[in-house]
């Protein structure tokens, strides 16, 4: 299922974000090598994670993270403002209606659904907060897996080739790409709305029990 948690409230969900930070340090430091900080517990946390971003979470049966995505605002510092600005020369992303999206992760423990199913989360917070679109910095990796998704971003910028090319991209999501993501996630639409108003606190004690 996924999970919409705000950093102050990761606390209430400890294995879940424990889980979390481990997976992003794996995939991150050891499967692609980056210069990321990993702490004594075996953490992956950036100064962004201090913001209190609003992280999508795929939450497995087991209670562990799946995979996850984490957004913030682009009126305040955001990764492709303070890292990323030579990928948009002459250009600025701050705007109350642009989210950035980062630390897209993928636990080893994922199956096909998780990526479309984060997606799709995605276009849940663009709904729920009145987001036109979301930015995000992606490498060629991920141009395979945003097609197969059914979710590919328009590119306003891009530096380096082959396997080192990276970019900057927005995201839209309309009804169509809605139901083309749930399909590929495996999730019906009326789900998702309900898992997203779930972690909101807007349900109905009979919508809890139709999903339970």
């Amino acid at each position: 299922m996924l999970r919409y948690l705000t950093a102050r409230n990761l606390d209430l969900f400890p294995r879940l974000r424990d889980s979390m930070f481990r997976d992003r340090a794996d995939q991150f430091a050891t499967r692609l090598g980056w210069q990321v900080m990993v702490d004594a517990r075996g953490f992956e946390k950036d100064a962004y994670d201090t913001l209190d971003p609003l992280y999508v979470i795929w939450q497995g049966q087991d209670g562990l993270h799946r995979g996850s995505m984490r957004f913030l605002p682009t009126t305040g510092p955001t990764m492709v403002a303070d890292h990323f600005a030579h990928l948009l020369p002459g250009r600025t992303l701050a705007s109350q209606t642009i989210w950035e999206c980062t630390r897209f992760c993928l636990g080893r423990e994922a199956d096909g659904r998780v990526a479309a199913g984060l997606m799709l989360g995605g276009g849940e917070v663009m709904r729920g907060f009145g987001i036109s679109q979301f930015a995000g910095v992606f490498d060629a990796r991920m141009v395979r897996i945003y097609r197969q998704i059914g979710a590919s971003p328009r590119e306003l910028g891009s530096m380096g080739t082959g396997r080192d090319r990276i970019a900057v991209g927005l995201w839209a999501f309309s009804d169509a790409a809605r139901v083309r993501v749930a399909r590929r996630a495996g999730i019906t639409p009326c789900l998702s709305d309900l898992w997203f108003r779930r972690s909101l606190g807007v349900v109905t004690t009979s919508e809890i029990a139709l999903s339970a």
